[in-house]
């Protein structure tokens, strides 16, 4: 799948096969795209499509993240678009929250890979986001693993490593590894910034606690690294998420 120029004054344009859109149409948990140099959208799935509350793909296409989300929930990833357009560097499995229609967050890995013409340029990317969700029963996991998880659960402030978890379930971090993968679909360090930025929200949407009191009551012993943290993976600042969630009358 290349671009390809229909004529010279035309410039370039895509050419992307009806069959791969239509193969991830069938892939709910999931969310395809294709844009060109300049992050325009010009292949998409339906999955996507729903996610931004919109009907139709012609409702996307052409349009930037930007265009059809809010304020850092578009920049965001207009911004990751970008430095892979610029660079040409690959975004590998960077863990972020997304949102479906209002208030329905779904942690998402997020993968784009730059596309090159004939002489190397980047002339555009392709990607997906695929929902993080628990393969198997979490009743299935180990004694030993779930008590380990639950003791960092409960006890968000404690210093704690992949290798410190590993040694607590009794196991070596390798194994450890391949468990965490299994259950949760994710590496252990994802895993570990997942539930602390998870617990983190829900602090920010149901509690009146400052900033700096959950980032340190969640493990995070700098204000800006939480704050940074949370901004790559929610799209916006904590403050901002707050008052995005704040109920009424609250």
């Amino acid at each position: 799948m290349r671009p390809v120029a229909d004529t010279p004054q035309a410039g370039s344009r895509w050419v992307v096969t009806d069959v791969l859109a239509e193969l991830f149409d069938h892939a709910p948990d999931l969310a395809f795209f294709v844009k060109d140099g300049d992050g325009r959208y010009v292949a998409v799935n339906q999955s996507l499509v729903k996610r931004h509350g919109f009907r139709h793909k012609s409702q996307v296409l052409g349009r930037r993240p930007c265009d059809i989300c809010p304020g850092d929930f578009g920049r965001l990833p207009a911004g990751q678009d970008a430095l892979v357009l610029r660079t040409g560097t690959p975004l590998i499995d960077h863990l972020e929250q997304q949102w479906y229609l209002p208030q329905k967050p779904v942690w998402c890995l997020t993968t784009k890979l730059p596309l090159r013409d004939a002489a190397g340029k980047v002339v555009g990317l392709i990607g997906i986001s695929r929902d993080v969700r628990a393969p198997v029963d979490p009743r299935n996991i180990p004694p030993e693993l779930a008590a380990a998880l639950e003791h960092f659960e409960t006890n968000l402030a404690e210093p704690v490593t992949p290798a410190i978890l590993a040694r607590r379930a009794g196991l070596t971090p390798a194994r450890f590894a391949r468990l965490i993968h299994r259950f949760f679909d994710l590496t252990p360090t994802q895993f570990l910034t997942q539930t602390r930025l998870t617990v983190a929200a829900r602090l920010l949407r149901e509690t009146g606690l400052g900033v700096c009191e959950i980032a340190h009551a969640c493990g995070f012993y700098d204000h800006s690294a939480f704050s940074r943290a949370f901004h790559s993976a929610m799209g916006v600042t904590p403050s901002t998420y707050r008052d995005m969630t704040a109920r009424p009358g609250g």
